[in-house]
């Protein structure tokens, strides 16, 4: 079982181009940019609350299944309990779920810039209702890399993006989604 460590700020587009320019002087690494598809299901197990089920494709094919569960935190540092597998059927899996009573009951697009610096991995994720930054690794390294990226003063975002999906998304069915305009999808 691995544990996820993090902490979430929600950005303007500015504030996202500025700790862009702090990550550059500070000598991070930039992993690369991604477009993602996050399919969160619903069903037997996940009834109690901090549990989740997330299929996430990837532009380009690539596919990874996490289950995902809330434990203690502390100054908006959130720490969950993490298991992810890659999967080579993301279709195939879908099926098998469905077959096993799970249904999409939330799907999120979201484009992620990933840099490391600090012994922390620094994301900035766009989703259609705003622009977020994430900092994880050891909480001590998370707050380090908080002072050098100058977000000491930026808020925590206490919401994942499963709960802000269902409050910002539009309803489809059974499932709320949030997805970007076709034409801010292909210039992606």
């Amino acid at each position: 079982m691995a544990t996820e460590i993090e902490k979430k700020y929600r950005v303007s587009e500015a504030e996202a181009e500025s700790l862009r320019v702090r990550l550059r002087a500070c000598g991070a690494e930039a992993r690369g940019e991604e477009f993602e598809e996050n399919t969160l299901y619903a069903g037997p197990g996940l009834e109690r609350g901090g549990r989740v089920l997330r299929l996430r494709r990837v532009r380009g094919g690539r596919a990874v299944f996490t289950f995902k569960e809330s434990m203690p935190g502390s100054e908006g540092i959130k720490r969950r309990r993490e298991d992810e597998t890659i999967v080579s059927d993301p279709e195939a899996l879908a099926a098998i779920l469905d077959a096993l009573g799970y249904v999409p009951a939330a799907v999120y697009e979201k484009r992620r810039e990933t840099w490391h610096v600090a012994g922390v991995e620094v994301v900035i994720d766009e989703l259609p209702f705003g622009r977020f930054v994430e900092i994880e690794g050891a909480e001590e390294l998370i707050l380090e890399a908080e002072r050098l990226l100058e977000l000491s003063a930026t808020p925590a975002e206490p919401k994942s993006y499963p709960q802000l999906t269902l409050e910002n998304g539009t309803r489809r069915g059974a499932s709320v989604e949030a997805r970007f305009e076709q034409g801010e999808v292909e210039s992606a």
